[in-house]
């Protein structure tokens, strides 16, 4: 189908209500966002259409997982749909001097950026990552309770509450071990995935806790180039540079929860488990690099590492990934 047929529809996201545009429309229909309104939006763009699925590709803004139910009704009813990163609405918002803002506007915006691409063309989203990823979020939620405790119990004096605070901690722990039991019976259930998870665990300084915010948060790992992997973690530094002004590079955005994974795992891999890292790390340091500076470095080259891993389909090996160091 020629894509100057094809209609691009945008939709807000909200915990109670979706808005739904169609690029060149002025209509916005506004539905509930439960089944029976993610069924009327499927309804709605088939009608728009002019038949089911592919006559109408969708955007829609990603929204702390608000979006999800109708993302899967419209994948199964045929319909692309592409998840839009909330910068990528705003600029080009800007680019079209718009500064209103309601969900009507947001939703004809959202539709608007949506007939930049060719959504039919992209991956669709592997649904498997949506249970897996809550499934991690509750761990990660469980694990942030578990530092909030521990801080507290340090400036806890009185025998009474020190204990229940030793009791909680104690508890925590327990439903954490158990939930990453849980989750690795779940991943490990899908052939593929179970060996992603090996290879990336093949590497020295991940473990199993790393290799799983890796293998989860990142479905793309081994399908896209060493760039792009850092990039989507927010790993890449990006440069500041216009005319005589040399700002400072920066790694920001992306995937924060994958960055954070990837951190300790960099301090550990740099003093003591990675040879590659700890060549690396003393290489940077040489160079006069901030500490700080060379684990991020070290951290960008772990995922890259597991990148290169799973695009090859073999484990780490050491004499094939360590390269030699660059003189300083």
């Amino acid at each position: 189908m020629d894509k100057s047929s094809i209609l691009s529809a945008g939709i807000d996201t909200a915990k109670a209500t979706l808005d739904i545009a169609v690029h060149g429309r002025a209509e916005v229909l506004t539905v509930d966002n439960d089944a029976a309104g993610w069924q009327q939006v499927a309804a709605y763009l088939t009608r728009a259409a002019g038949g089911p699925g592919g006559g109408c590709q969708v955007g829609i803004e990603a929204t702390g997982g608000y979006e999800r139910g109708v993302i899967r009704t419209l994948q199964a009813a045929g319909f692309p749909v592409m998840v839009l990163q909330p910068m990528q609405v705003r600029s080009y918002g800007r680019a079209h001097l718009r500064r209103a803002k309601t969900d009507r506007i947001d939703a004809q915006l959202i539709a608007g950026c949506t007939s930049l691409f060719d959504v039919a063309r992209r991956v669709p989203p592997d649904l498997r990552f949506d249970a897996l990823g809550e499934h991690l979020t509750v761990i990660e939620q469980i694990e942030e309770d578990l530092i909030r405790a521990r801080t507290r119990a340090e400036h806890i004096t009185l025998a009474r509450l020190r204990q229940a605070h030793v009791l909680e901690i104690a508890r925590l722990e327990k439903r954490r071990a158990r939930e990453l039991a849980r989750l690795l019976v779940a991943l490990r259930a899908y052939p593929d995935l179970a060996r992603r998870l090996a290879l990336v665990e093949s590497i020295p300084a991940i473990g199993t806790r790393t290799a799983l915010a890796i293998v989860i948060r990142m479905p793309e790992l081994g399908q896209i180039s060493r760039e792009e992997v850092a990039a989507l973690a927010g790993l890449a530094p990006f440069v500041r540079q216009s005319g005589t002004f040399q700002g400072k590079a920066c790694i920001g955005g992306g995937r924060g929860q994958v960055r954070r994974a990837l951190y300790m795992p960099s301090v550990a891999g740099a003093h003591f488990w990675n040879p590659a890292l700890q060549a690396l790390y003393q290489r940077l340091i040489a160079r006069g690099k901030p500490a700080k500076l060379a684990l991020i470095a070290c951290a960008r080259k772990l995922l890259i590492f597991a990148n290169t891993v799973v695009q090859r389909g073999t484990p780490w090996v050491k004499h094939r990934d360590i390269k030699p160091a660059a003189p300083a």
